[in-house]
Parts: C-alpha cells; sequence; structure tokens
C-alpha cells in the first residue's frame, strides 16, 4: 500500500473528526442547560457517544418529557450503529480488547470513512483515524462547552437550541439520493409535526422513528 493512499485516508479521518468534534460544544453546553451537571454531560459522551442519541436524549429531558421517552429516542436512534457494525464486522475482524472498542467507535462519521476506501486495510485505517479522532474531539468539546453552558446562559440566545436538529438535517443530507430514504424522511418529517401539539416531548420522536421504519420495511 502507497505512503500517499495511507496519507489521504489520514488527512480524510482527521478532517473529519476535527469538524464533528466541533458538535461537542454544543452537546456540553445544551447538557448543562438542560439539567445534566458538568460530569453527568462529559460521562455521557464518554460512554454513550453517539451525538444523534445524546442531543435526542437531552432535548427531551431539556423539554420536559420522562425519562422513559428519553431512553426510548435514544435507544432508536442508536439503533443505526449496530447496523453499522454488520457492515463492517468484515473488514475489522475485532478480537480481544479490539471487540469492545471497535464497537464503541462504530458511528456515523467512522462507518463512512471506512467503507468509502478501496482496500480493506484503508478501510480498517480509516477506522480508526476516524473513530478515535471523532473521540477524541467530542469529548474535550463537550468538556468545554459544558464549562461555558452556565455562563452563556440562556442557548436559544445562540441558536443552540438548534443545534440537534441540525445536526439531524446535516447527518440526513448526503442520503437524500434516492426515493426510499426521501419517503422516509417525509414520512417521519409529518409524524412528527402532526404529534408534537398532542404527545409528550420525546414521543413525536419515537412516533417519527417507528413509522419510518414502517416505510422502510413496507419499501423492501
Amino acid at each position: 500500500m502507497t505512503d500517499p493512499a495511507r496519507s489521504a485516508v489520514v488527512r480524510q479521518g482527521l478532517s473529519v473528526a476535527a469538524t464533528t468534534g466541533l458538535y461537542g460544544i454544543s452537546f456540553g453546553a445544551l447538557g448543562v442547560t438542560s439539567g445534566l451537571s458538568l460530569w453527568q454531560t462529559c460521562v455521557l459522551s464518554l460512554l454513550l457517544f453517539s451525538g444523534g442519541s445524546q442531543f435526542a436524549l437531552i432535548g427531551v429531558l431539556g423539554g420536559g418529557g420522562t425519562a422513559g421517552a428519553a431512553i426510548a429516542a435514544s435507544s432508536l436512534l442508536g439503533v443505526r450503529n449496530a447496523l453499522y457494525g454488520l457492515q463492517l464486522v468484515p473488514v475489522m475482524r475485532p478480537r480481544g480488547w479490539r471487540r469492545v472498542v471497535v464497537p464503541q467507535l462504530t458511528i456515523d462519521e467512522s462507518t463512512a470513512v471506512a467503507v468509502s476506501q478501496a482496500t480493506p486495510e484503508l478501510r480498517r485505517l480509516g477506522f480508526w483515524v476516524t473513530g478515535l479522532g471523532v473521540y477524541a474531539f467530542w469529548n474535550l468539546a463537550t468538556l468545554v462547552g459544558a464549562i461555558a453552558g452556565n455562563a452563556l446562559g440562556d442557548p436559544q440566545r445562540y441558536g443552540l437550541d438548534a443545534a440537534a436538529a441540525a445536526s439531524f438535517i446535516a447527518l440526513l443530507w448526503p442520503r437524500l439520493r434516492s426515493r426510499e430514504p426521501v419517503a422516509i424522511a417525509v414520512v417521519g418529517a409529518l409524524v412528527t409535526t402532526v404529534l408534537v401539539p398532542v404527545l409528550p416531548q420525546g414521543l413525536p420522536v419515537v412516533a417519527a422513528a417507528l413509522a419510518g421504519s414502517v416505510v422502510a420495511w413496507w419499501w423492501r
């Protein structure tokens, strides 16, 4: 394997990691302004480490939703990571301590960089560089955001209340290249819009996820 090819993968992984890690500042600030302590916010990033699931969790809790609704919304969004794992097992072939670390680093970004490479060796390199890079940047940014969160005050003043929605759209947009994901996105948006005024905080997200799953099953 040529050094230029490996260097290109490393640059790609680090650039994705640095860009994604910046979201952690928003999460840290939103975590403490939603009622979590600094250490609770940081532990959530260390252990859960799934941006969409984390934003969903604090979004529901911050909006007055129950812990059950928050966990349900977060868990449904985290199911996709298990599907990513099925894609990566033939490439990563985790053994020993890797059986613990690889699942923790299996997120949108590490999977995307890995599967876009041409050879198994480059896929593994892309996974490790991106996964470890995002983990480091994300947790550092979470700490910074959590420390600054109380000083920032109301997150709406800085648009931080829209960070979760913006991150979801950023992740979804590149996937809207065929009719199936577009249909699922439209159904999810409609279900959420209809149910937000009538259901407790967090349940519209759960209902939208279930509706999207039904559409995907029917489409297949």
